[in-house]
């Protein structure tokens, strides 16, 4: 799709009523479910991985059904931020625990933000930066040049920045030396060679160990945060406390350590309500590449 298809699109999307626009999303996913055998393969092989056969057969069609759903209302999302105020976020989300971004603050410490594909991580990233502080986001290159334009022309529209990820570490020094923020996804698969192997959902599997190498040589914070809602309308960003990094003659321990406990983050809040990660994406393909054969 064209851009400016693309743009008349999103004209026609944004003149209908809320309701009705979101409704053509969730037909959208509807048709993505029953079509894409391969995608509803993929999150069944997840699911039986992560939670080791346990989950019925049931409990796999609701989630597979609602991960289709929820990638779609992240375009959605991105499609609406495009065009509402900040008034009218903030009427959409409540922040919780911003506490926690002050008090390093008032330490005079900047923050790096970790967060993971989970719920409508669209629209967490862009309260964030509306009501916390800009975040630079650190974004893998996509093949869709055209779609990536309209993507990060969204994702900025409150303040925030993007950060290609190649050679993306410089940069981010920089960030933190200046005492802005920073915004690292640590759920995407990574080749052996990048990060640390951690315990995540109770496997083994490789993650970013970018978070934990900045914050304890530049005494930056690590924070996580994540977006959740109950009725897909009112939403809440959770800010949670500093994940303390260790700070001994080792290193690689206190690396190791910390990534550990970004992982821990992660595995809590998916355990307690698995169906708002991003079940589609092979998390583990990397590490564990024999789960997704036939």
């Amino acid at each position: 799709m064209g851009f400016k298809a693309l743009l008349i699109l999103e004209k026609i999307l944004m003149a209908l009523p809320k309701s009705a626009r979101k409704n053509f999303f969730v037909f959208l996913a509807f048709i993505g479910y029953i079509s894409s055998k391969k995608y509803r393969k993929i999150v069944r092989q997840n699911l039986n991985y992560a939670f080791d056969n346990t989950m019925s057969k049931e409990e796999i069609k609701a989630i597979t059904k609602y991960s289709f759903k929820n990638l779609l209302f992240n375009f959605m999302h991105l499609m609406e931020l495009r065009h509402i105020s900040k008034e009218e976020l903030a009427q959409k989300v409540t922040v919780v625990n911003k506490e926690a971004v002050e008090r390093v603050h008032k330490e005079g410490r900047a923050v790096i933000y970790v967060t993971s594909h989970y719920c409508s991580w669209e629209l967490g990233g862009a309260s964030l930066g509306a009501f916390v502080e800009p975040v630079a986001a650190v974004y893998k290159k996509m093949k869709n040049r055209v779609y990536e334009e309209w993507l990060l022309d969204a994702r900025s529209r409150f303040g925030n920045t993007n950060l290609e990820k190649t050679n993306v570490v410089k940069p981010l020094i920089r960030l933190i030396r200046q005492g802005k923020a920073s915004g690292i996804l640590i759920d995407t698969n990574i080749n052996k060679r990048e990060g640390v192997v951690v315990n995540f959902m109770g496997k083994p599997i490789r993650q970013t160990s970018t978070p934990a190498y900045l914050a304890r040589k530049f005494n930056a914070a690590i924070i996580p945060v994540t977006i959740r809602t109950d009725d897909e309308e009112n939403y809440t960003l959770m800010i949670f406390d500093e994940i303390k990094v260790p700070h001994t003659d080792d290193e690689a321990d206190d690396i190791q350590k910390a990534t550990q406990l970004q992982a821990d983050w992660l595995t809590s809040i998916i355990t307690k309500e698995p169906k708002f990660w991003f079940w589609l994406h092979r998390r583990w393909k990397s590490d564990k590449p024999e789960i997704y054969k036939s």
